[in-house]
């Protein structure tokens, strides 16, 4: 069964619909980002569904400073987006009591994956596969080229979690399950009403449409 990570939640009550919807993984956004919030209220809204593990998205600055905000929003896992070399990732697996799952951007235009894939999966315990859109990933609302990727990532699954982000939406997830078969989907912008608002209606159609495609 594909996995569910419901990113950029701001109040407690997304987390708790989360929760209800069996998603897995909760995401706040802990760098600038209409969704940004700070590490304590990362801490509250993931007090209100503990079922939840808690994500934590934060972009490159000093290890001591990250490992602190992961302290403070008591965080499972840390998605590490930005430039990140594949040795910070290496010392914050070391420090912090958790995940690291350390991004990867798909350019939206280039229908391959970066070749220096391998170096990351040996410091990080996930890879997520995100677009990008010059040179920004996270909440662009768009999505990469699953089909011509296919292999790759079958490939890559064999050696380390993938957790597949990047516009996707109650419409589309089934196929990029269909398509990629990753561990867990990755859905902010995709699930909402208005940027950073949540819709429970979108969750929960989401979270339908992922448990139907992993049944197949």
């Amino acid at each position: 069964m594909t996995k569910i990570k419901f990113c950029g939640l701001q109040t407690a009550s997304d987390a708790l619909h989360a929760a209800s919807l069996g998603a897995t993984y909760g995401g706040a956004i802990l760098t600038s980002s209409i969704r940004q919030v700070t590490p304590d209220a990362a801490r509250e809204i993931f007090d209100a569904a503990p079922e939840l593990r808690s994500v934590g998205v934060v972009a490159r600055e000093s290890t001591a400073n990250i490992l602190r905000i992961a302290e403070r929003a008591q965080l499972d896992v840390l998605q590490l987006h930005g430039r990140f070399s594949v040795e910070d990732c290496a010392e914050l697996r070391q420090e912090f009591d958790g995940e690291v799952w350390f991004v990867i951007g798909m350019d939206e235009n280039i229908a391959s994956i970066p070749s220096y894939w391998r170096e990351l999966a040996d410091a990080a315990d996930a890879l997520v596969l995100d677009t990008s859109v010059r040179g920004q990933t996270g909440g662009t609302g768009r999505t990469f080229h699953w089909s011509s990727v296919a292999q790759e990532v079958s490939d890559m699954s064999r050696e380390i979690p993938i957790v597949l982000a990047g516009g996707l939406n109650p419409g589309n997830v089934s196929s990029a399950i269909a398509a990629l078969h990753p561990a867990v989907v990755d859905v902010s912008s995709g699930v909402e009403s208005a940027p950073g608002v949540k819709s429970p209606e979108k969750m929960t159609a989401f979270a339908r449409e992922v448990l139907s495609a992993s049944i197949v």
